[in-house]
């Protein structure tokens, strides 16, 4: 295929005012100025004008894990019947056949990162995937891509009504600090029975398994927290466990931006369009992203659907540019920013030659309420 004479934002460089971009086998083959090179059997698309843009990547949902329109039925993102669960995989949860992946294709949204909610301290892990497809199998760029932990009111709220530990800040952090240094305990006692055959391997644990990738730093943590002193917790147990981490949400991020920045810590900001439903969400502003970016830190935007759903990640960066981001940090806030800050920018986030064939084309601007995509492409298929 060979999309020609577009305005091509492919988030790698500047922009290309009247450009091409050609797909090969589900795969970006090439991008660059008109004149497009000879597309002899292919089909050609001619923008006329009109914008490419990356396929938006939401690094936080739950998208497929509570199903719309369904209550219990559909509600299989939290397994709050045991505070520590690092064994729960999200892509066993997923249902890609729920109508809200139709509607993120039909926005834009081609790549979303997915899996457990914040009721545990320790939830399980998250999964990268397209938006297009009918078995998660197929649909999974990384799984897992990150191990999702939780701080603050939810976990809290969740046990105090079963009468359980955590009912406290204090235990939460508790909690996750005992089961990752159980966890190194139990590697170094793998390590010692592969050196010595006269040592016996500990008997297996599936919830230490889950989290030797994170001691190991071959896998990142997704820390959900709002509150200021959240954060500063999060921060801690980063710094004790020499973790690959990143914020979630980080409401009150706006209030301690040079610590974050001194320690280039990532924030997932949002969910920004919606209401101040419970006390940790006193101080959201949709200026966070902002205020967080100008102070050099770096931000995705994110829905965290159902909250917001999945349809609006561009809205949100468009209420983002209206209290301060700048329009091209908030188009990257939707793109490459969440891809890198997650490893998966390889495949996705940028349009560049050998990266998934996943974009959009706008006659207008995508971050207009008014504006939806002409055409969504995922892998280089047409999917809206």
């Amino acid at each position: 295929m060979l999309i020609q004479n577009a305005m091509i934002y492919t988030m790698a460089g500047d922009p290309i005012p009247n450009g091409y971009l050609m797909v090969q086998d589900g795969k970006i083959a090439a991008v660059g100025p008109m004149p497009a090179p000879d597309a002899v059997g292919e089909e050609v698309v001619d923008a006329g004008g009109s914008s490419v843009y990356p396929g938006f990547v939401d690094a936080h949902t739950h998208l497929g894990m509570w199903e719309d329109g369904l209550t219990f039925e559909g509600d299989d993102g939290n397994e709050d019947t045991d505070p520590i669960t690092p064994q729960m995989r999200g892509i066993d949860a997923v249902n890609p056949l729920d109508r809200c992946f139709e509607e993120a294709c039909a926005a834009g949204v081609t790549t979303v990162i997915t899996g457990p909610g914040s009721a545990n301290p320790i939830g399980g892990q998250l999964a990268a995937v397209k938006t297009a497809g009918r078995r998660i199998d197929n649909m999974v760029i990384q799984a897992p891509v990150a191990m999702k932990m939780a701080l603050g009111e939810n976990p809290k709220s969740t046990y105090h009504g079963k009468s359980q530990t955590p009912s406290t800040r204090m235990a939460t952090a508790a909690l996750i600090r005992e089961e990752l240094y159980k966890t190194r305990r139990y590697l170094e006692d793998l390590e010692l029975s592969r050196k010595d055959e006269d040592i016996d391997p500990p008997e297996y644990d599936i919830k230490c398994e889950a989290l030797i990738p994170v001691l190991q730093r071959k896998l990142q943590v997704h820390f959900h927290a709002h509150r200021a002193d959240d954060i500063f917790t999060a921060m801690r147990l980063g710094r004790e466990f020499h973790l690959d981490y990143v914020i979630i949400h980080g409401t009150d991020g706006y209030l301690i931006t040079d610590d974050l920045a001194g320690e280039d810590v990532p924030v997932l900001s949002g969910p920004i369009l919606c209401d101040r439903s419970k006390p940790e969400l006193k101080n959201l502003t949709p200026a966070c992203p902002g205020m967080l970016q100008k102070q050099g830190v770096r931000i995705a935007i994110v829905t965290d659907h159902p909250v917001v759903p999945i349809q609006y990640l561009p809205l949100s960066a468009a209420l983002a540019v209206r209290e301060g981001l700048e329009r091209e940090e908030a188009l990257r806030a939707i793109t490459i920013n969440p891809a890198r800050i997650c490893h998966i920018e390889d495949r996705v986030g940028s349009l560049e030659p050998g990266k998934d064939a996943d974009f959009s084309i706008f006659r207008d601007d995508p971050l207009q309420i008014s504006t939806k995509p002409e055409m969504v492409f995922v892998s280089g298929r047409r999917v809206f």
